[in-house]
């Protein structure tokens, strides 16, 4: 943690004194300086230097940073805590001292004080003893709750084919408007629906189509889509069309019957990522209207395109990669509106309970209680006329309750979720329905771990939760069931078998959206009088040009090297990228990875245009908003806010400056160096590309300056110039391993790594090392460290519901 200054206050950290009693101040440091921390004869041992440091802090520092290192109100109202070696805080307090006071506390005294800070109050071990974090009771969050409705109701319903390797939509082709048997001319997979068949037949040579104004396609599979979200659900043709979308009952798009000249059909419907969703689709090429047989029939053109909109995106054809053959049930998408989760803490966690979440879990009970009865028959597996239908509801209900608790019921439970409810109604689906209202309404449902005991189910829902953010599917219950969830080794086997699934992928994928700072789609939007091109089609193109390389880092190979995030060259473009860019690709071409000379150096994300776009105005770079995502997301730095808020300086006002020096100028008062002189070296290192990540050389005439330095907690500067060489020292970076670590722990567990033990995080970043810094290893290596580890009886005490 970098320790900034006051915001209003130009002095530095380890102040020693208000400004009004500086001088007299100063001269009594020194003087007691002498009589308190004469040079010692010898080197004095580490206990002496703390001991002598805390003598230091107390007559020089507590009076603005508090007794404990806490912060005053009005000198430093910050606490002195951070992630610097004792030699890193020893030259920063060595370096750093306000002015007036640089020769205060300097040398072997400057150690002294940083060995007694770092013990006392500073380090993180030093901040587990003070105030030790713990294990917090938590409900789900929004996307938790949505994803255990959907696969509580889904464990009702056989599986999804495997998402394999085949890409597209199984396609039948039919001679005439009927799709019989005899007639289907072809069957095959399509990779995506994108076709025009002009005034023609799919296969003009093909003799079996013998009309080529009549001909029927039927196209079959699944979708995945990339976030959850709202979809539009798009359909251009000019001839009869209907699709299905999660469903076989009603179609999403019913366009059988054409109306004049319309030509594009549209449906909205909410979707889950990590999920296959069922996808039908039925296109019939007719002449519409009376079909007089016996006149001479137009030449009549047919194409059809199947796109969707993905949250904040803009139309696109549905691409190969999220479609599939294979087949997939309903599943249940609840639409119950949540508040926000809390993200204070800088992660997403179940930890704030008010009445408009209270409201939304009833609304959401209810939305899912009504499904299930509208369902019954399909989910609980009995007919209408079934002599044994109340004795089966029955058993439904407690297999649902079961399901829903993530594990098996006692008799108390028992009696209270099921047996009254059932005695106290003559109607078994008047009872179902008040069993499942109570269950989707009780903390054991909407909590995790809420009871005082902590089990091999506990441990079961541990690992689902943190790669799924769902409940544990039927190998994970029964793995619980047969007591084989109690040490390290199973948890690993469990964990290995669940990474590659496509919840896990969906969640790690939000995992980078979050650390890239783009889960929300950012408005990109450009000057348009310098980039006139760069529309909202650029811009979901980069968008997707992002996600590939990052499903090709984490699942593209047998190894998710870490490192690759921040020095593979390639970028992923289509021809509308490359043409915006300057790479070499066909106007039509599909994405492909380029490595083009035209596209300058590119260092992994830190060069992606889709980032350097969104940490940019609207018509220049901006160092500092590039310099505050790495100090604060890549290398873990806690930046406090600035002092005041500053407008940056006009380009046009300052028409000779490059930007660089316009933030030098800008950023040059002493009570913003103390943090900018981190930032923007950082940032400054990115200056090669311009406000939509291209490449440049030059600016206003001059140079690119693109060198820059930073200090390691170490208290080592490092000189990077470029992209590049800043990339290579990142990649390599413990700092970064560490951000990179906690960050993605708390992504998966919603918890402080702290509370899982002082050492956890050095523990999970030595394994990480150790895994050759695999992503896929290193979500295992978080699920292992914490499956096993239990809350605090204190806090199981007050929790139990």
């Amino acid at each position: 943690m970098t320790m900034l200054p006051p915001p209003a206050s130009p002095r530095r950290p380890f102040a020693p004194r208000s400004a009004a009693s500086a001088s007299a101040s100063a001269l009594a440091a020194v003087v007691m300086l002498l009589c308190v921390s004469p040079a010692p004869a010898q080197e004095a041992s580490p206990e002496d230097l703390i001991a002598r440091g805390a003598e230091i802090y107390r007559n020089q520092c507590a009076e603005c940073h508090g007794d404990h290192g806490e912060g005053t109100e009005l000198d430093y109202p910050y606490p002195l805590q951070g992630d610097k070696t004792i030699e890193g805080l020893s030259r920063y307090v060595d370096e750093e001292m306000p002015p007036g006071f640089e020769e205060e506390v300097v040398g072997e005294d400057a150690e002294a004080v940083a060995r007694y800070v770092y013990d006392a109050f500073y380090s993180e071990i030093a901040r587990a003893r003070n105030a030790p974090a713990r294990i917090e009771l938590s409900r789900l969050t929004v996307g938790q709750y949505r994803n255990a409705v959907a696969d509580l109701i889904g464990a009702f319903r056989p599986d999804p084919q495997p998402w394999g390797d085949e890409r597209g939509l199984h396609a039948e082709y039919y001679n005439g408007r009927r799709a019989r048997r005899d007639s289907r001319v072809i069957d095959r997979v399509d990779p995506q629906i994108d076709f025009d068949f002009g005034v023609g037949t799919p296969e003009p040579d093909n003799e079996a189509f013998d009309e080529p104004n009549r001909f029927t396609i039927r196209w079959e599979g699944s979708l995945v889509p990339p976030e959850s979200g709202t979809y539009d659900i798009i359909v251009q043709t000019e001839h009869s069309i209907r699709v299905w979308v999660n469903t076989d009952d009603q179609p999403l798009i019913d366009g059988y019957v054409q109306s004049g000249d319309m030509t594009e059909h549209r449906g909205t419907l909410p979707l889950l990522a990590g999920r296959p969703y069922r996808l039908r689709v039925e296109f019939s090429k007719a002449i519409q209207g009376v079909n007089k047989e016996d006149e001479e029939q137009p030449e009549i053109p047919a194409s059809i395109r199947l796109l969707w909109v993905r949250p904040r995106g803009v139309p696109e054809v549905i691409p190969s990669r999220h479609l599939s053959p294979g087949w997939a049930p309903e599943v249940f998408v609840s639409t119950a509106p949540f508040p926000p989760d809390d993200r204070s803490v800088g992660y997403e966690r179940g930890t704030r309970i008010s009445a408009a979440w209270e409201e939304a879990t009833t609304e959401g009970a209810i939305e899912a209680a009504s499904y299930v009865m509208e369902h019954l028959d399909e989910l609980a597996g009995v007919k209408q006329d079934d002599p044994d239908r109340p004795a089966k509801l029955r058993d439904f209900a407690s297999r649902f309750v079961e399901r829903a608790f993530r594990r098996p019921l006692d008799d108390e439970q028992r009696a209270l979720y099921l047996d009254r409810q059932f005695d106290a109604s003559a109607d078994p689906e008047e009872a179902l329905k008040r069993v499942l209202l109570l269950t989707l309404k009780s903390p054991r449902f909407l909590y995790l771990e809420p009871d005082s005991t902590f089990d091999d189910y506990d441990v079961a829902s541990r690992i689902s939760f943190a790669l799924w953010d769902s409940p544990p599917d039927d190998p994970l219950l029964q793995a619980a069931a047969e007591g084989r969830l109690r040490t390290r080794e199973q948890v690993v086997e469990q964990a290995r078998r669940m990474v590659g699934d496509l919840k896990t992928r969906a969640k790690l994928l939000e995992f980078f959206h979050l650390w890239l700072k783009v889960e929300d789609a950012p408005d990109l939007a450009k000057d348009p009088e310098r980039f006139a091109e760069f529309s909202d089609a650029v811009i979901a193109d980069l968008r997707t040009s992002l996600d590939l390389f990052l499903d090709e880092v984490a699942w593209g190979s047998d190894h998710a090297d870490f490192r690759r995030l921040l020095l593979d060259e390639e970028l992923f473009l289509n021809g509308r990228l490359a043409a915006f860019y300057g790479a070499d690709l066909p106007p039509d071409s599909p994405f492909a990875k380029v490595a083009d000379e035209d596209l300058g150096q590119r260092a992994g994300v830190l060069s992606h245009p889709y980032l350097l776009a969104n940490f940019a105005y609207t018509s220049t770079s901006s160092p500092i908003h590039r310099g505050v995502f790495l100090a604060r997301n890549v290398l873990g730095q806690r930046l406090r806010p600035p002092p005041v808020a500053v407008a940056p300086l006009a380009p046009d006002l300052h028409a000779d400056l490059t930007t660089r020096e316009r933030v030098t100028l800008q950023t040059s008062p002493t009570e913003c160096m103390s943090c900018h002189g981190l930032i923007n070296h950082l940032g400054f290192a990115l200056e090669q590309y311009d406000a939509v990540g291209r490449y440049r050389s030059e600016e206003n005439g001059k140079p690119i300056d693109a060198t820059g330095q930073y200090r390691t907690r170490a208290g080592n500067d490092v000189s990077f110039d470029g992209a590049r060489q800043l990339a290579e020292f990142l990649a390599a970076s413990e700092e970064v391993h560490d951000a990179f670590v906690e960050q993605l722990f708390q992504h998966l567990v919603k918890q402080p790594v702290r509370a899982f033990g002082a050492d956890t995080l050095a523990s999970l970043r030595d394994d990480f090392a150790g895994l050759d810094y695999d992503i896929r290893d290193l979500l295992v290596a978080i699920v292992a460290r914490t499956a096993l580890v239990p809350r605090p009886d204190e806090v199981l005490a007050s929790a139990s519901p």
